[in-house]
């Protein structure tokens, strides 16, 4: 029986979907590829028992994305989105010692996503790779993602990976899937995530905020370019480009403040009180997020890639383009610069009195930051680093590849302790709410779009109540049939 190919695409002006869904049967097989126009895509393949069933998978298949939007086209036709990726340089530390570095994992592909919470190491390279590590360096698992990961951000128990694909990809759950998608000609350089309020930040100095639903809310054009830092809360978003730091009210409705910096943002920190801006002109800068006044600067030798802080602002640290990290007072008084041994660190994190970073090589490198550990190195005296190496079976997450495979179980009632959720038509637009009780009924579930059908009901391990009025998913997503 001849080969037959499907290839449907899915485009909206203004919008954010720029994807392609391709279905090819070849006997008893059955191949998937899907992804952004223009890249490769991922790739599942299946098999069944007959020709019969394997051309009925897979009508199924186009059906699921036909009713979605999606439309038959030429393949080559519709031009990829734009994406920008971050050219840096890195020169060799011209520091007088080596950090303490305690060890190192080489990812093999520059990286820039980082996020370290009390349970483990996330980070993501410019190959879509995605590793989760112990504190310890131990390799926990990996997550492979169509596009490289522009960063990781956290929300709460949820990691999100925003990728060059355009896609935002919840990596919380059993089977990772595509929360929240970036519309085609917005060129992402930057997330960030407050109570499941998307801000993206991009190449032409704008931004751009997404609610829970994958919803467009509001955006805005700075006066300046190449926004590389946004930095949220309950307040504020914060965002930081050529032109400095400015701060817009979380409903976009008027502008706060705008401070001109010292240089170009490059990256961007928040803690409670003060937003931190590391510049392309050798400094950190310190601004109060009440006012956007310029309360404290943080001097370096080199162009400032990234930078963190410990809780409350205490300790300010950066990293620059030659390769060595800086520890600051809160006053800006420097306390030591040492050499990493390794590429300019991209983003970084401190934790428990370990500064974790990010690097030009591809490295996420944890640092022995405390005292004794600083002092020594500075003496010459530093630790042998571990060269953290991934194991031959480590576990690999793969992005679902269709609506069904999200929800990769069902059952056919819910277990004890277990909670009920259904999809509904609310006003033209498909919502989820919760069935089961104690809940509040009138809120709605955040949940992936791609499988919502009306009637249509799935069973979760529990919901977490988030402060914009919505419920949020904890553990895997069940079809109840």
């Amino acid at each position: 029986m001849a080969r037959e190919t499907t290839y449907l695409e899915l485009s909206q002006d203004g919008g954010g979907a720029h994807k392609f869904y391709e279905v090819t049967v070849d006997g008893t097989a059955v191949s998937v590829r899907y992804g952004r126009i223009g890249a490769d895509g991922q790739m599942q393949n299946s098999s069944f028992p007959t020709a019969e069933k394997a051309r009925a998978a897979a009508a199924k298949k186009i059906g699921e994305k036909v009713r979605k939007g999606y439309a038959p086209a030429v393949r080559g036709q519709r031009a990829a989105r734009s994406v920008t990726r971050r050219q840096v340089t890195s020169a060799p530390s011209t520091a007088r010692a080596v950090a303490p570095v305690l060890w190192r994992f080489r990812t093999g592909s520059s990286a820039f996503g980082i996020h370290v919470d009390e349970d483990r190491c996330w980070v993501g390279n410019q190959a879509g790779d995605v590793y989760t590590l112990s504190h310890g360096g131990e390799v926990l698992a990996r997550y492979s993602l169509p596009e490289g990961v522009k960063c990781l951000v956290a929300d709460e128990f949820w990691i999100y990976a925003g990728c060059d694909d355009g896609t935002v990809y919840d990596l919380s759950s059993k089977v990772p899937f595509g929360a929240y998608d970036i519309a085609a000609d917005v060129d992402i350089y930057w997330l960030d995530i407050h109570e499941g309020v998307l801000n993206v930040s991009d190449a032409g100095g704008g931004l751009t905020v997404i609610d829970h639903e994958d919803e467009f809310q509001w955006s805005r054009k700075s006066g300046g370019i190449g926004a590389w830092m946004v930095r949220a809360d309950e307040a504020a978003v914060y965002h930081g480009h050529s032109g400095g730091v400015t701060a817009y009210a979380s409903d976009g409705t008027r502008e706060l403040w705008h401070t001109p910096t010292n240089g170009s943002v490059l990256f961007g920190w928040q803690e409670e009180h003060a937003v931190y801006a590391g510049t392309g002109r050798k400094v950190v800068q310190r601004l109060s997020k009440a006012t956007g006044a310029i309360e404290a600067s943080y001097g370096c030798d080199a162009a400032v890639y990234s930078c963190a802080t410990s809780p409350d602002g205490r300790y300010v640290f950066a990293g620059d383009s030659s390769s060595s990290v800086y520890c600051f007072d809160a006053d800006g008084r420097r306390l030591w610069k040492l050499g990493t041994g390794g590429g300019s660190a991209l983003s970084m994190q401190y934790l428990d009195e370990r500064l974790y970073l990010v690097t030009t090589d591809g490295s996420l490198v944890c640092v022995d930051a405390s005292e004794a550990a600083i002092t020594a190195a500075q003496r010459g005296s530093v630790p042998v680093a571990v060269d953290v190496k991934s194991a031959a079976a480590l576990p690999v997450f793969t992005p679902a590849a269709s609506a069904a495979s999200v929800a990769t179980v069902s059952v056919a009632a819910a277990p004890a302790g277990a909670v009920v959720v259904e999809c509904v038509q609310q006003g033209g637009r498909m919502r989820v709410q919760v069935v089961s009780g104690d809940y509040e009924p009138s809120w709605n579930v955040q949940f992936p779009r791609g499988i919502r059908e009306v009637g249509a009901r799935y069973v979760v391990d529990g919901l977490h109540a988030a402060s914009g009025g919505f419920y949020r998913v904890r553990g895997e997503i069940r079809r109840l049939v």
